[in-house]
């Protein structure tokens, strides 16, 4: 029987080849994948069988080869430049390994920023992002730039980013590979809050086999395939 859910993020026949050497390299093969509402699901890998590659193609950032994006039924891949941005921007939330803050910028400003690009009323777009700093525990360091904070820190910053235009789905690239094992589970935590009480999507590339243990769903991505990942006995 065929899921009759909503999708919120889906590709189909997707391919990535590059030229290197005179040789046509092919990195992803024909993928097809769907994303839910609320739904977590984890991407693992061998470093260079393309997660990240994947991810960009899915947010957006990269054309493919071949195939089919739809982000909430729009296929992206036939958008221009200035629709894709806009789509993004509505649709889309991005957590990376490092940061990625404007360091001049506190982290008010950092989170407002996706709100500014939206042209929203200023005001609202720092109403906004007050708020999901105190969401996600940094009341307190609003004023606070990025060199000011933790590692961790830094990263929460990020997440309320992602947040800020609601997006149906957080894309997110290593978020914890930056971090120790004490504050990468506090990103964990804060992480699995917000699916629950936000509803939000998250697709995470990850080495991090306690985040892809909390995942609803981990595929592994080999010889440029999406399969089930192989359980150990």
């Amino acid at each position: 029987m065929s899921d009759t859910r909503p999708v919120v993020l889906r590709c189909s026949g997707l391919c990535k080849n590059y030229e290197q050497g005179g040789q046509e390299l092919r990195v992803l093969q024909n993928l097809d994948f769907s994303l839910y509402p609320g739904e977590r699901v984890g991407i693992i890998g061998a470093s260079g069988s393309g997660k990240t590659t994947l991810l960009n193609l899915l947010g957006g950032i990269d054309n493919p080869s071949a195939g089919a994006v739809e982000i909430g039924g729009r296929d992206i891949t036939r958008l221009s430049g200035k629709e894709q941005d806009r789509l993004r921007n509505e649709t889309l939330g991005f957590v990376y390994q490092f940061h990625h803050l404007l360091g001049e910028f506190s982290a008010l400003e950092n989170v407002a920023m996706p709100l500014v690009i939206a042209r929203k009323p200023y005001k609202e777009c720092l109403r906004k992002a007050h708020e999901l700093l105190s969401r996600v525990g940094l009341e307190a360091r609003v004023r606070h730039k990025p060199a000011q904070l933790s590692g961790g820190e830094r990263q929460r910053v990020a997440i309320a980013r992602a947040l800020a235009n609601d997006p149906a789905c957080v894309l997110m690239d290593e978020p914890t590979g930056n971090l120790d094992r004490r504050t990468a589970e506090s990103i964990h935590a804060l992480m699995a809050e917000l699916n629950r009480s936000l509803a939000t999507s998250f697709v995470v590339v990850t080495h991090d086999p306690a985040l892809a243990a909390q995942m609803d769903r981990v595929l592994a991505l080999e010889d440029g395939r999406l399969v089930p990942p192989v359980v150990q006995a």
